[in-house]
């Protein structure tokens, strides 16, 4: 199988590198117009390279879609007339969302959408707790990196996140909306605050609290800022007869025992699997298991935990809560 992986960043380094865990036998061709890049997955990863789509679809089956999100449309529509099943990374914008999955319907392709948090063990964890739960549930998160530290070898305003469209606090509220309505529920109605508290160059707000209420009856405060000095995921959960607390890390789930008053440590994975460079909220194995979810889904055989049409609805949240 010959897959390509367009765009060479982070992002698309990483998806190089799961690939071949997944399957050493996948044929991967990395596409990139900037050299630089291009020679670097070639030393790294061993893989033939190319500047552009049309120079190395030919047999393939598939694209990764890793590039800054406000291209992913149009790189999208490219790859499903090639006749390439598609896999994305978060769009955090609505372009041409309607025209691509019809496009993909026509033409017997799958799209899928990267939601990494949904593939974590910790997430599939809390949703069983929260839905056992036989009494109202509430919840306040907290989710904060400041933004000069999320890739510390370049410019925050040299990456998409210092565009007004595909901001910081949208990027994190885009990951986080997602599986908050897989376990809480829909949102019913939310109530914002939100301002520019740093001195950072930014054309955006830099933090938000958010009031949510979810059709379940949950009710849920949600903190997102870009000025945390330290990079933080702090969960609580809390009802009459559940109190759950995470801080986003692979090891750090606990579910609080009733009867005993005390925190028992939630283990989940046999091994953690964390890069060097990261917070400790970023896990491989979800990502891992993406990858693995998405090959099955076009083998036919897995269906994915989410998609474009529920990505439709979440964005509308994000263009309702920025205002």
């Amino acid at each position: 199988m010959k897959v390509i992986v367009i765009g060479l960043g982070s992002m698309g380094k990483r998806r190089v590198r799961l690939i071949k865990q997944f399957d050493e036998t996948i044929e991967i061709v990395g596409v990139d117009a900037r050299e630089d890049r291009r020679k670097d997955a070639q030393s790294l990863y061993h893989i033939e390279t190319a500047e552009s789509i049309e120079e190395c679809s030919n047999e393939a089956v598939a694209a990764f879609v890793c590039t800054s999100p406000l291209s992913h449309h149009v790189i999208i529509t490219e790859c499903l007339n090639q006749g390439l099943h598609v896999f994305t990374e978060l769009n955090l914008v609505a372009d041409d969302y309607d025209k691509n999955m019809q496009l993909a319907s026509e033409k017997g392709l799958k799209l899928f959408l990267s939601s990494t948090i949904l593939y974590r063990d910790e997430v599939k964890y809390i949703n069983k707790r929260v839905a056992s739960s036989k009494s109202k549930v509430n919840y306040t998160y907290h989710v904060g990196q400041y933004l000069p530290d999320w890739h510390p070898w370049e410019n925050y305003k040299d990456f998409f996140v210092g565009d007004a469209r595909t901001n910081g606090c949208r990027e994190f509220l885009a990951i986080e909306l997602p599986w908050i309505q897989k376990v809480f529920g829909e949102i019913s109605a939310v109530e914002v605050r939100k301002s520019k508290n740093s001195s950072l160059n930014l054309s955006y707000n830099d933090n938000y609290m958010i009031l949510m209420e979810h059709k379940s009856g949950a009710k849920g405060a949600l903190a997102v800022d870009v000025l945390s000095r330290k990079a933080v995921r702090n969960l609580e959960i809390y009802s009459e007869d559940l109190y759950l607390s995470w801080d986003g890390s692979g090891n750090g789930l606990y579910d609080y025992d009733i009867e005993k008053k005390e925190d028992r440590h939630v283990e989940l994975y046999e091994k953690v699997d964390h890069q060097d460079g990261y917070n400790q909220s970023i896990v491989e194995n979800a990502y891992l298991s993406e990858v693995e979810t998405f090959f099955a889904y076009i083998a036919g055989e897995k269906i994915p935990e989410y998609g474009f049409a529920e990505d439709k609805k979440t964005i509308k949240w994000l263009d309702l809560i920025e205002g």
